[in-house]
């Protein structure tokens, strides 16, 4: 059974999951719009891989025989000034992430949720790649600016995602 205050921590992740799946969605929308499909490939593929990080959350609640609740998901931003603050955004939000889990973490420590704790070592490992490939890809665009061919190249390259990469 789950401690009342994990369980709403959990839910509370749940949703900033889903939000976030909802936001890299409406930054694929925003490539589409652009015709960077490469990008806008990359960005689906991201929004599925966080929307599973939340049905997981969302199975291991009810594992733990927890109350799921599903809050409102804000609009996120339709367009962005350029891909570097695009990339900018992606990478704050992900380290956001990454502080949330943290704090559920040190939570379960408190209240003594060991099962709790073993299952988000998955997400703190996660969100180190997460982390670490959001920064890459924002070096790669700062280093090729407004150059077209540069975007060029690497819209390209993002469209290689495999999913569940």
């Amino acid at each position: 059974m789950l401690n009342e205050n994990v369980q709403k921590a959990l839910n509370k992740q749940l949703n900033a999951e889903l939000y976030s799946s909802y936001l890299y969605l409406a930054m694929a929308a925003y490539f589409e719009s652009e015709n960077l499909n490469g990008f806008a490939h990359w960005m689906k593929v991201q929004s599925r891989e966080e929307y599973e990080h939340g049905l997981k959350i969302y199975e291991y609640i009810h594992q733990r025989n927890g109350r799921v609740v599903l809050e409102k998901i804000d609009a996120p931003a339709e367009s962005w000034k350029t891909i570097i603050n695009l990339f900018e955004e992606v990478f704050e939000h992900e380290q956001k992430v990454s502080e949330s889990i943290n704090n559920i973490v040190e939570l379960t420590l408190k209240e003594k949720d060991y099962a709790t704790n073993n299952f988000l070592q998955w997400f703190v490992s996660e969100q180190v790649e997460e982390e670490a490939t959001s920064l890459y890809i924002l070096d790669r665009v700062k280093l090729v600016g407004d150059n077209r061919n540069g975007i060029f190249l690497l819209d390209r390259e993002m469209g290689q995602r495999a999913a569940g990469a």
